[in-house]
């Protein structure tokens, strides 16, 4: 690599990380804690390249993008933001950033981004109008929240930003529970369609020919989200080509459609229509279940939490046992029925701590598929080759960053450790003998994984 660097974070370690990274690549850096220091550069001709966090102690990363582009046009800048939420990455590509990460960032990754960003120029291109405040309310409001830091949500999230002032039809696959209308809706608000009717139909509003075409008429050039269109029947299915190939070419409404179910397996099998999967699957989106995005759960149970008292509850927050309970089980119902245990555990708990027994006698004593990734009969290893195979088709034809084979034996590793010491109540003998591992194995992984241990009284 080659050129200058502007580097701007208040985290002393992550400048210093990627001062010392871009500087072994052969780039010259400027860093600073000062979103002030960092236009003043700007403004002077410095960088090639910028490197910027969000919320700095003087300023805000996005809302300086506006300012750098108006001050050097096509100066790429790369946004890194801890906020890992749909909104920070759609902001970032409303204002034009060159590309965003969530932290915590793969080093080598940003890396990546950092070389072809010093190498691509970014083409002018007509601004787009800002999201309006209803728009993320929409997207981040009453609904299932759209918050994740795992690679999978972030993935989701840039897909999201690429594609949602496309024309493309969009299909978002998922288990129930997962969020797949969320998207749907949040794709809409954050569109250029945002002013325009959003109209959602499933199988009971699409069986009559009559009702179908009042619909598609009242979504007119807006969205028309086909829910669940793995479950419309033959007729319905032959109907909604029909209707669809008679949309105007201007005018028209955008079209995204949700399943549960795998439509490009139907359709191999003959229960689903070739023309009409074609018309619907553009741009594919598959919502993780929530059992492939453990780390997430703490995130999105302070959340729930945080819901519960500004609807006037008390407050509350998890015991860490409480908690590993909660990462350790399978959640067949994905993040709704997470939503809805912890708004009961927000009103049943009896102090301002929720305790592992509160939690367990939510939850049952089903055993967890997390642990495993097993549904169903599922083997194991077909289990890891889907999540996998989902892991690469959500890169969009990319290659994952670097570094992939330990990335997923630490996600595999981290879950199955936490797990093992939750069922022998953090007894590290006992934990080492049932992985079948050394003590002092065990140890050096707790500590290398930075796994947190306590000791109780072992659930089983």
């Amino acid at each position: 690599m080659d050129g200058t660097v502007l580097v701007a974070d208040d985290d002393r370690t992550i400048r210093t990380v990627l001062t010392q990274a871009l500087t072994r690549a052969g780039c010259r850096v400027h860093a600073t804690s000062s979103m002030t220091t960092l236009m003043r550069w700007v403004q002077e001709g410095k960088g090639d390249l910028v490197i910027t966090d969000v919320v700095m102690p003087d300023g805000n990363g996005l809302e300086a993008l506006p300012k750098i582009a108006q001050e050097r046009p096509g100066l790429p800048v790369i946004v890194i933001s801890a906020q890992n939420t749909i909104m920070t990455a759609i902001r970032a590509t409303e204002l034009e950033a060159f590309d965003y990460l969530p932290k915590p960032f793969d080093l080598p990754d940003l890396m990546k981004r950092a070389a072809r960003g010093l190498e691509i120029r970014r083409r002018a291109r007509p601004a787009r109008p800002p999201v309006p405040e209803t728009a993320q309310q929409g997207a981040a409001g009453d609904g299932l929240p759209l918050i994740g830091r795992t690679p999978a949500m972030q993935a989701i999230y840039r897909l999201v930003a690429r594609v949602m002032n496309t024309e493309l039809a969009i299909l978002v696959l998922g288990e129930s529970g997962t969020g797949k209308s969320l998207i749907a809706r949040a794709v809409h608000d954050l569109s250029d369609r945002r002013n325009l009717p959003f109209v959602a139909a499933g199988m009971a509003e699409l069986a009559d020919a009559d009702q179908a075409q009042r619909i598609i008429a009242r979504a007119g050039a807006g969205t028309l989200l086909i829910e669940e269109a793995g479950d419309l029947d033959p007729a319905t299915q032959s109907r909604l080509v029909r209707l669809l190939d008679a949309l105007p070419q201007e005018g028209a409404p955008r079209i995204i459609a949700t399943s549960q179910t795998d439509l490009a397996r139907r359709t191999d099998e003959g229960a689903f229509r070739r023309d009409l999967f074609y018309r619907l699957s553009g741009v594919q989106l598959t919502m993780p279940p929530l059992r492939e995005r453990i780390d997430d759960i703490p995130l999105l149970a302070d959340h729930f939490l945080a819901r519960a008292v500004q609807a006037g509850l008390a407050p509350r927050r998890l015991s860490d046992e409480a908690m590993a309970l909660l990462r350790a089980y399978s959640w067949p119902g994905n993040v709704r029925q997470l939503e809805n245990a912890l708004r009961r555990l927000a009103v049943t708990a009896t102090e301002p701590e929720i305790s592992a027994a509160e939690v367990r006698a939510l939850i049952g004593s089903e055993p967890s598929r997390a642990a495993t990734g097993q549904t169903d009969g599922e083997r194991l290893s077909d289990a890891i080759a889907r999540h996998l195979k989902r892991y690469f088709d959500l890169h969009g034809g990319e290659l994952p960053p670097p570094g992939l084979y330990q990335r997923i034996l630490r996600e595999m590793e981290t879950p199955l450790i936490e797990i093992a010491l939750d069922a022998t109540g953090g007894n590290q003998a006992k934990c080492a003998e049932l992985l079948g591992i050394n003590r002092n194995t065990l140890r050096k992984k707790i500590t290398d994984l930075d796994i947190e241990v306590t000791r109780r009284r072992k659930l089983m």
